[in-house]
């Protein structure tokens, strides 16, 4: 694929030359990345650098919280049944697991309701509300849904439930109507931080009760494992409170006694203590939670993660990992399928957005699928198969394309949908299938511009090699402070130029990724770096004539460690590469 390589721009220039002296002569690359990112003094970089608990909000801040708290609390007082409802992906799961186990441990008899992907759907639903009272429940907290729940919120109160929904999706212009409603997106809500996870505003929850029972608000932070299970797997920004949590989070995840997180861990073969950065969540461990909903039932993740031993643990892990090993083999399949249905579409609409059904495909993995496709032809793209009487879809957007709102352009052709800027889910019917093709074809077609088109890769500055140096100088050290790295925080991109390659081969079975190694010219120290480019393979040609030639390239790239062999030394982990224009 051909990339557009695009400098950030900086609002203010002068704040690199300012950074570099206050902060003792920071190397200009890692300044100007600090720029990009909002930070323009000392102080500001402190708290980038050392950010803690304390630059956590005050929960109370949030509309809504003061009555839940009390609600929850009177809970516990009067030793009344209680019913978390979640969703069924990490997020949700995380949610419930966090808020139940907390309810447990206060005495309350606190059951979970989880829907069922395929029999309810997304969100709050009737069933899981008639489960609440044949549970005896007097109280419902939704958990990561609910908050367009109108209908069913009625539905609760003619069944004598009182209902709290937190939520963080987006809502609509009226809320439904509950005893508290929590969604710091709420129009009316002047809670500073708006991109909290679904299990963040469960652990806020958590911290509001505990202090309305003048309890330690800190007990709060036992949770700090499963909101980095979220946090990392919802994809959520990671700025402000996000990224003091995911901190927090990591080191708690490293030393996690849960044993329902020992377990997971020990299935996909991996050490806590490495887990270090979101990765490791995102493809090790948030696929295996999310196997359960998208494959059988996400109720089984939700009691791994409350299991009270490792013995209780053990088989549920087990049973997650199979299931994800079955989601890998379906995704492949499907995969397949749809690029090629894709590549049909192209060929004959030259379409803006890419609308792919199959009725057979399974309902569990299309959205990973629709991930996979925008990553190989950059257009919006929604997958729907066929779930009962509805046709269910997931849909994934380009970077600059807000996929819900557009999804809101076509809402009287849909049944249901909700979600992101970038994810969401939507029902319809079938006979409306090729009209929805139509509308949000044209409904992307408004949004679309020129520049959006060629996929971007955005650098934070330009860099030396030599001034990079090894793992144990300046630059890597103040480089690792920058994480934890997610969506609004990602890890910096370097751009180098007059680069000699060393040496150049494809690696992997199909010889799809690409592995070299490159020299600055007239290097002072005549160190070469090792280079990685995942799924490059293709690129080897660049190299190769790079090397016949004597031209050099340049590289777009981000740093890493590397293990081998008992060494560590840094890695180029290779976003671009292109020969060096005269």
């Amino acid at each position: 694929m051909t990339y557009r390589w695009t400098v950030r721009s900086l609002d203010d220039p002068e704040v690199v030359p300012r950074l570099q002296r206050e902060l003792n002569d920071l190397d200009e690359p890692l300044a100007r990345a600090l720029a990009l990112r909002g930070i323009s003094t000392f102080e500001e970089a402190k708290h980038f650098f050392r950010a803690d608990r304390s630059a956590l909000h005050d929960p109370f801040e949030m509309a809504g919280i003061s009555v839940a708290a009390a609600r929850l609390s009177e809970a516990v007082d009067e030793g009344e049944s209680v019913l978390v409802y979640g969703d069924y992906d990490v997020d949700g799961t995380t949610a419930t697991a966090l808020l139940v186990d907390f309810l447990r441990s206060r005495g309350v008899d606190a059951s979970f309701f989880i829907p069922d992907r395929y029999e309810d759907g997304y969100g709050l639903c009737r069933r899981g509300l008639d489960a609440a009272a044949e549970r005896g429940a007097s109280l419902v907290v939704a958990l990561d849904c609910g908050i367009t729940a109108h209908e069913e919120a009625a539905y609760a109160q003619d069944l004598g439930l009182d209902l709290i929904i937190a939520d963080h999706h987006t809502p609509k212009e009226t809320l439904p109507e509950a005893l508290a409603v929590l969604d710091p997106k709420r129009p009316d809500d002047e809670y500073p931080f708006e991109e909290l996870s679904g299990c963040g505003l469960a652990f806020k929850l958590v911290q509001a009760t505990l202090a309305a029972r003048d309890e330690d608000p800190d007990a709060a932070f036992d949770y700090l494992d499963l909101l980095a299970l979220s946090t990392a797997s919802d994809i959520v920004p990671l700025h402000g409170e996000n990224r003091v949590l995911m901190a927090e989070g990591l080191r708690a995840l490293q030393e996690s006694m849960r044993p329902g997180v020992r377990a997971l861990a020990e299935a996909a073969d991996l050490d806590l203590q490495t887990v270090t950065s979101t990765g490791n969540i995102v493809f090790t461990l948030g696929p295996r939670i999310n196997a359960a909903g998208r494959m059988d039932h996400a109720s089984t993740a939700v009691r791994l993660l409350l299991a009270e031993n490792f013995e209780e643990a053990e088989p549920l892990a087990a049973e997650l990992e199979q299931l994800n090993r079955e989601r890998r083999r379906i995704d492949n399949e499907i995969e397949e399928d749809a690029i090629e249905r894709a590549e049909r579409q192209i060929t004959a609409r030259s379409p803006h957005a890419l609308v792919l059904y199959d009725p057979d495909w399974h309902l569990g993995v299309i959205g990973i699928v629709a991930s996979s496709v925008v990553e190989r032809f950059h257009k919006p793209t929604i997958l729907l198969t066929h779930n009962g009487d509805e046709v269910k879809g997931s849909a994934r957007s380009i970077e600059g394309i807000n996929i819900y709102e557009a999804l809101a352009d076509c809402e009287d052709v849909l049944t249901q949908f909700g979600g992101h800027d970038h994810a969401a889910g939507m029902s319809l019917q079938a006979d409306d299938i090729e009209t929805f093709r139509d509308r949000f074809d044209a409904a992307v077609g408004e949004r679309v511009t020129p520049e959006l088109l060629t996929p971007t890769i955005k650098v934070d500055a330009p860099v030396d090699l030599d001034a990079v140096g090894s793992v144990e100088d300046r630059f890597w050290a103040v480089l690792k402070q920058f994480g934890p790295f997610g969506p609004s925080n990602p890890k910096p991109v370097f751009h180098a130029e007059d680069l000699d390659v060393v040496s150049a081969r494809t690696v992997g079975g199909d010889g799809s990724h690409l592995k070299f190694e490159v020299r600055q010219q007239d290097s002072s120290t005549g160190d070469s770096f090792d280079a990685i480019g995942f799924g490059m393979g293709e690129k080897l040609s660049v190299l190769r004539e790079s090397q016949q030639s004597g031209t050099p390239v340049e590289v777009l790239f981000s740093l890493e460690e590397n293990t081998w062999n008992g060494r560590t030394n840094l890695q180029l982990k290779v976003r671009d590469v292109r020969l060096e224009e005269s």
